[in-house]
């Protein structure tokens, strides 16, 4: 077993595919500040990595890890601490003494819950817990007020603590492919979010404060059990995109007229009757994807979508259209959509 690093003594130690088993020495090399044992093969770290108290980074995701001794927590210099890709099932209560971390990457461990501990990281700006088994937040996680990228998706999440809200320095969260049921309101103090990721979750309606996230670009939403969208909807003018596939809506409120910014809609696999005439207002748009419904009729408004490049509406009821559909000649494949509008535009 080596007592060195293979006589390395340079300004970034890395160490990949490699056996890395013991740390002795190696607080006496050339204090860069930076140990990288991606894929090195560590089953385990031993105590001795707590003597290495001047790193700043220590990046071990890609190994086999199942544990993080206590000692992890005398590194209290440490921004970066790399994780992702072990197979930790828990944290140590210690994690919380390292009050210096800005980014902690935890995804595709095993993770099970975390300890209140982690909300003494207050200084953290991202945080990736993406692909654990995570089925609730401890509400310190409240405490992470200087976090602006929270990853969450690939959990087992059935709901959001309401300490949620106090992170409203967040601009992006990612939530998808989890178990939600519901929102809670305090999402509405996220005023500074401009992505919100909750496609493939169980979410049955939307909590009006939604529409107090007036910076969103982007809102996904596709796969859950909504049947209808808050008139607050309207409110989030900044919106370039919003997914809302594979829903049970069966109309959309006339405020969706209000977001002008718009350049792609998606809300195919729905049960759409109609469309508002106010969505002809959405002139920017240049996707709008509506297949799988069952529409009967377009409103005369669409023909206002000049800027539509990309309009599926196959396995709706449509049995005629309206005359201003001619209007949409930016179309791509225009010839196979003229053939279609010839076929069933009002006469």
């Amino acid at each position: 077993m080596p007592d060195h690093w293979f006589g390395y003594s340079i300004a970034k130690i890395s160490i990949y595919y490699g056996q890395a088993e013991m740390l002795q020495d190696f607080a006496d090399r050339d204090r860069s500040g930076i140990l990288n044992l991606t894929a090195a093969g560590l089953m385990e770290l031993p105590p001795e990595i707590g003597d290495l108290t001047w790193l700043s980074a220590l990046l071990l995701g890609e190994n086999q890890l199942t544990e993080l001794p206590p000692e992890i927590g005398d590194l209290t210099n440490l921004h970066r601490l790399g994780l992702g890709r072990n197979q930790l099932t828990e944290l140590p209560p210690e994690i919380g003494n390292l009050t210096n971390l800005y980014r902690l990457v935890l995804g595709e461990n095993q993770l099970t819950g975390l300890p209140p501990e982690i909300g003494d990281l207050t200084n953290l700006k991202e945080l990736h817990l993406n692909d654990n088994r995570l089925t609730e937040l401890p509400p310190e996680v409240g405490n992470l007020t200087n976090l602006d990228w929270l990853g969450l998706y690939g959990n087992q999440l059935t709901a959001l603590p309401p300490e949620i809200g106090d992170l409203t320095n967040l601009k992006e969260l990612h939530l998808n492919d989890n178990q939600l049921t519901e929102l809670p309101p305090e999402i509405g103090n996220l005023i500074n979010l401009d992505w919100l990721g909750l496609y493939a979750n169980q979410l049955t309606a939307l909590p009006p404060e939604i529409g107090d996230l007036t910076n969103l670009t982007g809102l996904y939403l596709d796969n859950n059990r909504l049947t209808a969208l808050p008139p607050e909807i309207g409110n989030l003018t900044n919106l370039i995109g919003m997914e809302l596939y594979g829903n049970q809506l069966t109309a959309l409120p006339p405020e969706i007229g209000d977001l002008t910014n718009l350049r792609s809609l998606v809300l195919g696999s729905n049960q759409l009757t109609e469309l508002p005439p106010e969505i002809g207002n959405l002139t920017n748009l240049y996707r709008l994807e509506l297949k799988g419904n069952q529409l009967a009729e377009l409103p005369a408004e669409i023909g206002n979508l000049v800027n539509l490049a990309f309009l599926n509406l196959d396995d709706n009821q449509l049995t005629e259209l309206p005359a201003e559909i001619w209007n949409l000649t930016n179309l791509v494949d225009w010839n196979r959509h003229a053939r279609v509008f010839s076929e069933l535009v009002r006469r």
